[in-house]
């Protein structure tokens, strides 16, 4: 099989995914939130896991999904509000918990569970999905006989691309956290800035997509 990518191309291809994966969006918004919330751990954890939920986006690209997804208004829908419901969730989770949700004695989020949820963002992201879904494959050559293999290749180095910025988010906002976590203030608030980020990326998620043709 012919994979071979034109050098244009690809200089094309790193410019435009080099520029999404800076521009802070749901993701990279969440990442900072989860550092800041509980250090650079949860921070990376949470990484990894939107990283493999970026996948599944490569994977569904590649394999005929996206067809689908750009044909279909209510599948497109479908994934966008059930992404914005999800961060939405979140954000009243965190502002419903409790007055002492600061305190040293409350368990924070596993980092299981940070996984998990990471996960869910990533594949409920409506940012991600269009990227994957429409943009991506003006970059593969249609004359090939290996389109499914060249959308897998140029999945995996956005992905990684992604996991670079993404871990330099983490590890920032994680580093900036260990401070505000030793402000008075900044504890009694944590959970309703958290909970406004949350429903804010949920929004954010909701309206994405309007301006497709």
């Amino acid at each position: 099989m012919d994979t071979a990518f034109s050098s244009t191309n690809l200089s094309l291809f790193f410019t435009a995914a080099l520029v999404l994966v800076l521009t802070p969006g749901p993701v990279v918004l969440y990442i900072i939130s989860r550092s800041v919330e509980q250090g650079r751990k949860a921070g990376l954890v949470s990484v990894v896991g939107l990283e493999i939920g970026n996948l599944c986006h490569v994977l569904a690209a590649a394999f005929g999904l996206s067809a689908i997804l750009l044909s279909s208004a209510l599948a497109f829908d479908l994934i966008k509000y059930l992404g914005a419901a999800y961060l939405i969730y979140l954000g009243i989770r965190k502002l419903r918990a409790s007055d002492h949700i600061a305190d040293a004695t409350v368990q924070p989020d596993t980092l299981q569970r940070i996984f998990s949820q990471g996960i869910v963002v990533a594949v409920l992201n409506p940012k991600t999905a269009l990227f994957f879904f429409a943009f991506l494959p003006q970059f593969v050559d249609p004359a090939s006989d290996s389109v499914t293999l060249q959308i897998l290749l140029l999945g995996i180095m956005m992905v990684l691309m992604a996991t670079v910025t993404d871990t330099m988010y983490a590890l920032l906002a994680g580093t900036a956290g260990r401070w505000l976590r030793g402000n008075r203030h900044f504890l009694r608030a944590q959970r309703y800035i958290s909970g406004i980020v949350y429903i804010g990326l949920g929004l954010m998620a909701a309206l994405a997509g309007n301006n497709r043709k």
